[in-house]
């Protein structure tokens, strides 16, 4: 299973959600530009740790199901609505489960974060750290996250914890992904290490 790791944040207005780049297979160093964040709807996204492969797949799968819903609802689909039927897919595959650790995150009314593990358990939280750098990301984030924060202050954190993953987690680095995601839509850059 590769190393990575993706931690997401909520803030006053929204969330933040990013990932590194790397992906390693044991000692070896596969690729230094994967991208593990996805923009799943207008107003939710997600991250990943584990085999990218199985979650470009999901996210594919439940971008086309996300577009069916909203059509049916003639509203944005929240959050919550969009870790559920992750949760769904990955349940139904869990006898050949998708390999991945997956944090969805994004804001209809207000900002939510969930964490599902490959048999589509979903937790919800106010912030969460996947993959194999999670311990040193919640060492970061558990004392500095406070509630109400400001889209900078948890960009800052968000992007703190991540390189506090990669400075001890050889399966973690090259860059960081950030999506965040606030009423206005999704916006996306890369930071370097």
């Amino acid at each position: 299973m590769p190393g990575a790791t993706a931690v997401g944040i909520t803030f006053n207005d929204g969330v933040v959600i990013a990932s590194e780049k790397r992906i390693a297979y044991g000692n070896f160093l596969v690729s230094k530009t994967t991208k593990k964040t996805f923009p799943l709807t207008d107003k939710v996204g997600a991250a990943c740790a584990g085999l990218v492969a199985d979650m470009q797949i999901l996210a594919l799968q439940i971008k086309a199901l996300t577009k069916i819903r909203k059509m049916e609802l003639k509203r944005d689909v929240p959050p919550n609505s969009v870790a559920k039927m992750i949760s769904n897919l990955m349940y139904e595959r869990r006898y050949f489960p998708l390999l991945t650790q997956v944090i969805v995150g994004g804001i209809v009314d207000k900002p939510a974060i969930y964490t599902l593990d490959p048999l589509g358990s979903v937790l919800p939280d106010e912030y969460a750290a996947v993959g194999t750098g999670a311990e040193m990301a919640l060492g970061v984030l558990d004392p500095q996250f406070k509630e109400g924060m400001s889209e900078k202050d948890a960009v800052d954190l968000a992007i703190r914890s991540i390189k506090a993953a990669t400075m001890r987690d050889s399966f973690s680095g090259d860059g960081i992904d950030v999506l965040v995601i606030t009423k206005q839509g999704i916006k996306e850059f890369t930071e370097k290490l």
